[in-house]
């Protein structure tokens, strides 16, 4: 998956703002908490107010990752 992510992350710079988290640091227990971390990969798209609007498990395709970025770009 990170070739396809850090792929991305290139493609929307600017636009999208990415964020890795290390689930075995705990400092992000309370982010795992908030986001109902069940298991990795894991992938959480918010909107510009920090809402969560769709939440992915497992493999994702890029053009599943880019159909759902363009629905939160204005």
């Amino acid at each position: 998956m990170a070739p396809i992510v850090h792929g991305l992350e290139a493609q929307y710079y600017g636009q999208i703002q990415f964020s890795f988290l290390d689930i075995d640091d705990a400092r992000n227990d309370e982010l795992k908490k908030q986001f109902r971390f069940q298991y990795q990969p894991m992938f959480v798209l918010l909107d510009a107010n920090g809402t969560p609007v769709k939440t992915w498990f497992g493999s994702v395709s890029t053009e599943e990752f880019a159909s759902e970025f363009m629905k939160v770009l204005p």
